[in-house]
């Protein structure tokens, strides 16, 4: 491994660190200003923040994170912002998969793996305000390294208005790199993050990429820099507009049904949680995108 490659992993390890800290105090400060509407008499809510560990099999140090969970806020009913770099040597299945979706016909051979990246996941007390995902990340093997990530909004109640303001915000983020990758990275979200037992994607959209190498380690980092960065102005206004909103039972009936797309999903198709339980990444921070109460019709 070069010494540049290990500052570029550093470099991308301190950026997700960077960006977790930035979501983090933004969304406790929502909390904290929200003075008016259903919820806003309790308590604001505080990030309960400790410390992840990936096991390996030999018991060597395999890396870790950070795990920080909001749960019963004024406005996050749960939501849950982790950061992470993991290393060592992927299994069998891990391998195959790689080697099937990247074309790395050498991984059984050194199959050695960094991984860093952020991941979120929000859902919200009042149903107007939309649940949200966002996660960016860089792998690294012997064979090269990978960029991905991108952020999707998953609302029960749909405003087109929101979805308007959240698909803009990251496409004026993804024209500053050329007009091409909005469009593909949009079409790519809508695929990835479509549910086919229920015939549905799991909300409205965002976008989406994986496996990025162009051969170009500073412009591709400064592209997912970019997405990571879209993601507070594209939510946030969402937040402030509809927290305030009324709601009923009728309307928190609709938002747990919808919460069981969100947990189907996951638990059934999401790559990166098949991914972080086969390696051996603590099962409560792979878990966290799950929602606090869901039902199911």
């Amino acid at each position: 491994m070069s010494d540049q490659m290990d500052t570029e992993k550093q470099r991308a390890s301190a950026w997700f660190r960077e960006l977790r800290d930035q979501i983090v105090a933004a969304f406790e400060g929502l909390e904290d200003s929200h003075s008016e509407g259903p919820f806003a008499d309790q308590g604001a809510g505080q990030f309960e923040v400790s410390e992840t560990k990936r096991s390996s099999a030999d018991g060597s140090d395999a890396g870790g994170g950070l795990m920080s969970v909001m749960r019963g806020g004024r406005v996050f009913e749960k939501v849950g912002v982790n950061v992470s770099t993991v290393y060592g040597e992927l299994g069998e299945r891990a391998q195959n998969a790689m080697a099937a979706r990247k074309g790395l016909p050498g991984m059984k051979e050194d199959p050695r793996f960094w991984a860093s990246g952020i991941s979120l996941v929000a859902h919200m007390q009042n149903p107007h305000c939309p649940a949200v995902h966002m996660n960016t990340r860089m792998f690294w093997t012997p064979h090269g390294w990978w960029f991905g990530g991108g952020s999707d909004l998953n609302p029960c109640l749909e405003y087109d208005e929101d979805t308007a303001h959240f698909h803009g915000v990251q496409k004026a983020h993804c024209d500053a790199h050329g007009e091409a990758h909005y469009p593909r990275l949009k079409a790519w979200a809508d695929e990835y993050f479509y549910i086919p037992h229920r015939n549905r994607a799991r909300g409205v959209g965002g976008i989406f990429l994986d496996d990025h190498n162009t051969g170009d380690w500073e412009t591709d980092f400064a592209f997912i820099r970019d997405i990571g960065e879209a993601f507070l102005p594209a939510f946030v206004p969402l937040v402030e507009k509809r927290r305030v909103d009324d709601f009923g039972e009728a309307e928190k009936d609709v938002q747990l049904v919808h919460r069981g797309l969100y947990a189907e999903y996951n638990l059934v198709y999401d790559r990166g949680t098949k991914f972080g339980l086969e390696t051996g990444h603590d099962a409560n921070a792979v878990l966290m995108s799950l929602p606090p109460m869901a039902k199911w019709v």
